[in-house]
């Protein structure tokens, strides 16, 4: 069975709609959760994405918010926390992830932390038995795929393509995954650009999709109450995953 991981906008609109949302998507197809910490500048994150961090700081979201929002869904539903890392980094990494890993939540995805200065953390990580999830790319050389995922934990996060999330961008991945799966035994979960339409394309030779700015579009749409908001989403998730397996 391929997995489905599921990005949303941590706290946006509000904490109690993310928690409702994140364990609908948990009963409706959805293995992975990954709460996205709102933030003032998401470089790796396309503009639906970039739209809702903005809302969610003006908004007044605080990390704590987060905190607030894990505690509610991680002891039910696979959780990760998806940030830039200046959001971690304020909340001190040798409190946080002891923390992280209190509340339930299995794993950090760090886009802007380079592979070299994420070993810095290695044995943080390791010590509070979190996952530190690696990312490979299309311009990765085939030593640098090597080096980064031998020793990837969970899942790997391979990029689609060069670009940002929510892309409708195509590519021949089928290379790229051998190329991955020469040198780990870990999943290979294929992100940026999967929705409904693309997840049976992309996630062929792939252990699973992760998917995000599908479900921010969802929640963007200012006409739909928050009802209606967790039953499409929950929809679409149910759709992908079908989608996919």
């Amino acid at each position: 069975m391929k997995k489905l991981v599921a990005y949303i906008t941590s706290g946006y609109p509000e904490k109690s709609f993310s928690i409702d949302l994140a364990l609908a998507l948990g009963e409706n197809g959805v293995d992975t959760l990954e709460f996205g910490v709102p933030f003032s500048d998401p470089v790796a994150d396309g503009p639906l994405i970039e739209k809702a961090n903005h809302k969610a700081l003006e908004l007044g979201f605080k990390f704590t918010d987060l905190i607030e929002i894990s505690k509610a869904v991680a002891p039910k539903v696979d959780t990760l926390w998806m940030g830039y890392f200046n959001s971690f980094y304020q909340q001190d990494m040798k409190k946080l992830l002891p923390l992280a890993k209190e509340i339930g939540v299995n794993g950090l995805i760090i886009p802007d932390l380079p592979h070299e200065e994420a070993l810095l953390y290695k044995d943080l990580f390791q010590s509070n038995s979190l996952a530190n999830i690696s990312f490979v790319a299309p311009t990765d050389g085939e030593e640098r795929i090597k080096e980064v995922v031998t020793n990837a934990q969970k899942f790997i996060y391979m990029v689609a393509y060069t670009g940002i999330t929510g892309s409708g961008k195509a590519e021949n991945l089928q290379p790229f995954l051998s190329s991955i799966k020469e040198h780990t035994q870990t999943p290979v979960y294929v992100g940026f650009g999967v929705n409904a339409k693309t997840a049976k394309d992309k996630v062929l030779g792939a252990d699973g999709v992760i998917v995000g700015s599908a479900f921010i579009d969802i929640l963007l749409k200012e006409k739909l109450s928050y009802t209606q908001k967790i039953k499409e989403c929950s929809e679409l998730a149910k759709i992908i995953k079908n989608e996919i397996n």
